[in-house]
């Protein structure tokens, strides 16, 4: 039986640990003392796990509208070995008292652990109190705290993964260290406090409140949550378990409860059914917070969402509603995929993203109204993965995880959209309702405890009766993704062989099984339509497709009809051929969409050329009908119009012809479409996104203004401030006047975002100077949020001269940022501020910067790569132009 390197290790490890325990010298023979970092190495989490179990916490806080907070943190547990120190994870607190098993000891602690010593440590239950004090965090982790503008109103929430629960109290901040959580809460009299339990009662103590919440369920440290402020609160409790949604007071209004609540009870509803297993929590609460790093965070029936993605203004957008659906389907499902049954370490965290990732599509496909969301995964996250899996920095789904520092340096769209699209074609493989019991027999076995890959890979292979260590090694052990083709011959209008031909790249060649059908296509009526369909399973090199042999010959063959697969497909030529004449005349959508990708790919991989893929482009897409091919082109010419503008700069007669072009289809666009309020939002918003001319700019100055109105189409907060960064971006002259007056209007958290993204946009290099020392400098008093948005803005596809001034001072600080920051920071600004500016001089420099950056942490690094092989790419684009 094959192991993955890190089950390997883990499980030398705790031998090693459990061995320590019978040394007849009763010392601990594993035993080295703990680094002095901030982070916890697998090692040192395996030895302490082996030696510590039946964990229970009882937390006491203090909160209110200051910087800081208070705490009592008593830890129960159960000890196997006395012999050596044990750590106590705590960050950046002070410490007032630590009292062990009843006394009152001395305080050994650096600021990331305390160090219990051995001697006042027992075998059996121990007890261990840490009282101790602490700033809140201002970036996104542990317990954030957040003031709001509007009425100086202060929230708190927490956020701990992948080990950031230290942050906020002394515990074992490990996944496989599972606890039941026991809570009080000294809090503001008119704050809502809440967590993974309801209270079980409340108290008044003087001016203040005390909350009560009786003990967890057995919860990882980081499914755990705490979230206080004075929230507006919205419940409903006409299904099996109490929902309640939480928003901020200032922004209530752009909160649409029926929807959450609808979606809400639809995914708890299909989900039971699904894994069979009842919601494992008694109630079912949901948060939008501010600041927040990600899109959402699946706390165990506290789960919280970042507010930039979820409020509205005005009337949610179809493509809106969708998001949230699946984004709350998202987290739903990892409250029994992840909560209920947890990881072992974070090298299993790609399976608890890509479950979630492929239950949330399944989800909502089937339990909501939005029942093409799986061409929406295709055309978005799926693509993501495959882009991603053909860079330098690929990786295997399953990889080590030396500590938790390095938890998310390979969270990406492998972590995903691969991970999901590979389980969606095992479901495939194996069969629906075969897939589906091994899914409740995973989660049935390994209730509130943790599990490996192992267990999860047996459960399915159980429930097939097959063997899957092959399929394992293949897929999740092995980087890179496949290609295939048709490979086909015809005469007198029949079939006389068909295959299936799969190939690797050189440096990664692997060839895998999938099962996948074959869809071939001939023109009927004046459209494409399916002629043959036939589910095939190909493996190696070639196969045979012999029962296709005597069957008329296609005008089209796609060899992964309707998307089973996780594969490239590399056209045949005549079928490339008909793609490029016939595409408006393909009457299936989710093929449809696939060619416009073949088409896009071919442009990626420098293999057709993108003026002629723009001139198809602007030949079709008025003409398309479907809302989400729609976004998903008008999003591809938005890229092809960046790449002329880092290859050729604004100005040029080739990029403003093509600027006039897009800007003229896409106002004519908004207009023909003013009768479907999704479409004309979707191409009004590409029109934006395209203005760049006097004329275009003086339009959307106009409509700001009032003076241009076009039905159906509300001009709401959000809108106006896009339209005012996009009069910064090509230095309107009014753009500085209209931030200042839209500041008066909407003084929010969100309209200073917006007002701070703007200026930074704006095409001058004092500004962008200016800025970029803030970002660098490490004492700015604004929060990670705000330096966050700045990064964002600071240099657009079309300011390719002003990212020279700085391209040289940013890569040569760029150890030194990466030395002097935490990842949090770096993936923001290694990801956003490493110079390509596609020209042979950039690669060059970006050569240089790869020979010396040994010294950078692996996440910079791989950005920095990312960044070479994009600028390699972008100069392949421009050397196929016609």
């Amino acid at each position: 039986m094959k192991f993955g390197i890190s089950t390997v290790l883990a499980l030398s490890l705790i031998l090693t640990a459990c061995a320590s325990k019978d040394d007849p010298a009763g010392k601990s023979l594993s035993y080295t003392p703990r680094e002095q970092a901030s982070y916890l190495t697998q090692q040192q989490a395996a030895l302490r796990s082996a030696r510590v179990s039946n964990v229970d916490y009882v937390l006491d806080f203090t909160l209110g509208t200051t910087e800081s907070f208070s705490a009592l943190s008593r830890v129960d547990f159960d000890l196997s070995d006395v012999s050596s120190p044990l750590t106590l994870d705590l960050d950046q607190a002070k410490v007032t008292k630590l009292v062990v098993n009843g006394e009152e000891v001395s305080i050994d602690y650096n600021q990331w652990f305390i160090t219990l010593s051995e001697q006042n440590l027992k075998l059996g239950r121990n007890s261990v109190s840490v009282s101790f004090e602490r700033k809140h965090s201002t970036n996104g982790e542990g317990l954030h705290r957040f003031e709001d503008p509007v009425d100086g109103k202060v929230y708190l929430y927490s956020h701990f993964e992948p080990a950031a629960a230290h942050q906020m109290f002394a515990l074992f901040d490990q996944p496989d260290l599972k606890a039941n959580f026991e809570m009080r809460v000294l809090a503001p009299n008119d704050w809502h406090v809440f967590t993974a339990m309801r209270e079980s009662r409340t108290e008044q103590v003087g001016d203040k409140k005390r909350w009560h919440f009786d003990s967890s369920l057995r919860l990882s440290p980081y499914n755990f949550s705490l979230h206080a402020g004075p929230y507006r609160e919205w419940q409903d409790s006409s299904g099996k378990y109490p929902l309640r949604l939480f928003a901020r007071q200032s922004v209530a209004k752009q909160v649409n409860p029926d929807d959450w609540f609808t979606f809400t009870h639809q995914g708890i509803a299909f989900f039971e059914d699904y894994y069979g297993i009842d919601y494992p929590f008694r109630k079912y609460d949901q948060v939008l917070v501010p600041d927040f790093l990600y899109g959402a965070m699946e706390n165990a029936a506290a789960i919280t969402f970042s507010e930039g993605s979820f409020l509205s203004n005005g009337v949610m957008s179809h493509s809106q509603r969708e998001n949230l659906a699946r984004v709350i389907m998202h987290e739903m499902a990892h409250q029994w995929f992840g909560n209920l049954v947890t990881m072992k370490w974070w090298n299993g965290l790609w399976l608890n993203e890509s479950f979630a990732a492929f239950m949330a599509t399944l989800a909502t496909s089937e339990a909501t109204e939005f029942t093409e969301v799986w061409r929406t995964f295709y055309a978005g996250g799926k693509q993501a993965a495959y882009r991603q899996d053909q860079r330098v920095t690929t990786h295997p789904i399953e990889v080590p995880i030396a500590t938790s520092d390095n938890a998310f340096d390979n969270i990406d769209a492998i972590t995903y959209s691969k991970g999901a699209s590979v389980l969606k074609q095992l479901r495939h493989l194996l069969g629906e309702e075969t897939f589906k019991r091994g899914i409740h027999n995973y989660l049935s076995k390994n209730a509130y405890q943790n599990a490996e890959l192992d267990d999860f890979i047996s459960a399915l292979a159980k429930a097939a009766d097959r063997n899957l260590d092959q399929w394992k090694l293949d897929w999740l052990y092995q980087a890179g993704v496949n290609t295939i083709r048709a490979d086909y011959q015809c005469q007198q209008g029949k079939i006389t062989g068909f295959s299936i031909r799969q190939t690797a790249p050189e440096n990664l060649p692997t060839l895998r099984e999938q099962r996948v059908q074959l869809g071939l296509f001939n023109r009927d009526n004046n459209q494409l339509a399916l002629s043959e369909q036939l589910a095939v399973t190909y493996k190696g090199a070639v196969t045979p497709v012999d029962g296709l042999v005597g069957h008329r010959c296609p005008e089209l063959v796609y060899p992964n009809y309707q998307d089973w697969a996780f594969v490239k497909v590399n056209l045949d030529g005549r079928s490339f051929n008909t793609a490029k004449k016939q595409l408006s005349k393909v009457a299936d959508p989710l093929l449809r969409s696939m060619l416009w990708q073949s088409l896009w790919d071919s442009v990626r991989d420098g293999q057709l050329p993108l003026n002629e893929y723009l001139e198809i482009a602007l030949l079709n897409i008025e003409q398309e009908q479907d809302y989400t091919i729609l976004g998903q082109v008008l999003s591809q010419i938005s890229q092809g119009k960046n790449y002329l503008n880092r290859i050729y700069g604004p100005k040029h007669s080739r990029v403003k012809a093509i600027s006039e072009q897009l800007e003229q289809l896409s106002w004519r666009a908004a207009l023909a479409n003013k009768d479907d309020r999704n479409k004309l939002r979707r191409w009004f918003a590409y029109y934006r996104v395209f203005a760049s001319s006097p004329q275009a700019l003086g339009k959307l100055l106009r409509v700001l203004q009032g003076k241009i109105t076009v039905d159906n189409l509300e001009i709401d907060q959000d809108k106006r401030w896009q339209i005012i960064s996009q009069l910064s971006r090509f230095r309107h002259p009014m753009a500085d006047e209209l931030i200042e007056q839209e500041l008066v209007r909407d003084n929010s958290d969100t309209g200073q975002k917006s007002a701070l993204y703007a200026r930074v946009l704006v095409p001058d290099a004092e500004v962008k100077a200016s800025w970029l020392e803030k970002i660098q400098s490490g004492n700015s008093d604004l929060p990670f949020s705000k330096l966050r948005t700045a990064m964002n803005a600071l240099y657009p596809a079309e300011q390719n001269q002003l990212a020279e001034l700085t391209a040289e001072q940013r890569l040569a600080t760029l150890a030194q940022m990466d030395k002097n920051n935490n990842p949090v920071f770096m993936r923001s600004y290694a990801g956003r501020l490493i110079p390509a500016t596609c020209s042979e001089a950039s690669v060059k420099r970006l050569d240089a910067a790869i020979e010396n950056s040994a010294v950078l942490s692996a996440g910079t690094k791989r950005r920095l790569l990312v960044a070479h092989q994009e600028d390699q790419r972008c100069l392949a684009i421009k050397k196929k132009m016609l």
